[in-house]
């Protein structure tokens, strides 16, 4: 007997992580295709764009246009509520990284009926010298949210910030994520997980049934992600 609810218990956990990659999937796809519509997402092979960190990349990210876009905002909305309901649980507080955060994670708290503060990339110079602008007491459980993910390294620096006033960050959830190794690796190192709607792979997988790119262009897409900064000095 007790074999037999062994088998039915593994049986059901495995129709469960089915239906979650499913769903996984099924998101990542569509808020893909979201932000090819409204342009959010921009592809250039011929003429990539330089971050900040002097990486040169065939894509640019803007997902602030999606606030512009009420379907859209209210999507992205609901499936962090309920990202974040089911990897994270209850929360005290939600943050948003400064800018690009700022407003869908004051809608997500809103959503979810939490106080809400953002992160500034610094302190302030002047005035309270802030960091963190809002309420954040020690002790609260905290997830923060973030637009996108490309090295990991300002995302994580909000983390910082949350952690030194004391709060316990359960976790990050964002737009989208580029999958680079350095952020994997860099959000290992700080001990924090992250969970996004949609991702690098989804993302090339709509542009090209969508005819965004060729698939002459696939190559050296997937090329870029294996080594951004080797792709770089190539052009």
């Amino acid at each position: 007997m007790s074999g037999t609810i062994v088998t039915a218990l593994s049986f059901k956990k495995t129709v469960y992580l089915c239906i979650m990659r499913k769903n996984f999937e099924e998101t990542g796809l569509y808020t893909a295709e979201s932000l090819l519509q409204i342009k959010a997402i921009k592809l250039d092979n011929a003429n990539p764009f330089t971050w900040a960190s002097g990486i040169k990349s065939p894509i640019y990210c803007d997902n602030r246009r999606t606030l512009s876009y009420p379907k859209i905002r209210t999507y992205i909305r609901q499936e962090f509520v309920r990202l974040i309901n089911e990897e994270y649980g209850t929360v005290d507080l939600i943050a948003g990284v400064a800018t690009g955060a700022i407003a869908i994670g004051a809608l997500v708290a809103q959503e979810m009926g939490l106080p809400f503060v953002y992160i500034r990339s610094e302190k302030k110079v002047h005035g309270l010298e802030n960091q963190i602008e809002g309420v954040a007491e020690s002790g609260q459980s905290v997830v923060v949210v973030e637009d996108l993910i490309s090295t990991g390294g300002s995302s994580l620096k909000a983390v910082e910030a949350l952690r030194a006033a004391g709060c316990n960050v359960k976790g990050m959830v964002a737009i989208f994520t580029y999958g680079l190794s350095d952020a994997e690796e860099s959000f290992k190192a700080a001990n924090c997980t992250l969970h996004t709607l949609t991702n690098y792979d989804y993302l090339i997988k709509k542009a090209l049934e969508q005819n965004h790119i060729k698939d002459s262009d696939m190559q050296s897409l997937i090329k870029w992600r294996e080594n951004p900064k080797g792709w770089g000095q190539d052009k």
